[in-house]
């Protein structure tokens, strides 16, 4: 259990991508990390794009950055909704500069942009945003799985593998 006793939010919001919740969920699970699903407000069940029901553990206002190890966000179009949340943004931007394992996957890079963390690092994501991450500063590579430090991108859920890779023995160092 390589990630015995770290402690992992993932983030929750409507229209998440279902097997970028869902699969980093379990493998975290598995490698025997506790995993804090974190949304909006606590206890509330968000639909992903697949219709799959998510309820997250903890409110946004519930959490703070120094009680974790790292944070994953899934892609779908639950980032965008997600930087509408002044807290949820000021976490992601918290875990970033503290140093913590910060992974985006997908559309997630709106939420690395919205924080403001991305300038002069490398990043990769869906291919439609990226403009966005490189006008908020990243240069952008089309790889399965870019690692930046303590910052974990990848594109699609073809991906996963290599994400959730990545992730792992980022939690682990």
């Amino acid at each position: 259990m390589e990630l015995e006793g770290k402690k992992v939010i993932l983030l929750v919001e409507e229209t998440y991508n279902d097997r970028e919740f869902w699969y980093p969920y379990y493998r975290l699970k598995e490698a025997g990390a506790q995993v804090t699903v974190v949304g909006p407000e606590g206890g509330m069940s968000y639909s992903g794009a697949a219709g799959i029901k998510a309820t997250a553990d903890a409110g946004i206002k519930e959490v703070r950055a120094d009680d974790f190890d790292g944070l994953v966000i899934p892609g779908g179009y639950a980032p965008d909704h997600m930087r509408r949340h002044p807290a949820m943004v000021k976490l992601v931007k918290d875990m970033a500069e503290a140093g913590k394992v910060v992974a985006a996957i997908c559309h997630a890079g709106w939420m690395l942009a919205s924080a403001e963390v991305l300038n002069g690092r490398s990043v990769t994501g869906f291919f439609a945003i990226k403009a966005d991450l490189v006008h908020a500063g990243a240069t952008y590579l089309d790889q399965e799985v870019v690692v930046d430090g303590n910052l974990i991108t990848s594109r699609t859920p073809d991906d996963l593998p290599a994400f959730l890779r990545a992730i792992i023995k980022g939690l682990a160092a």
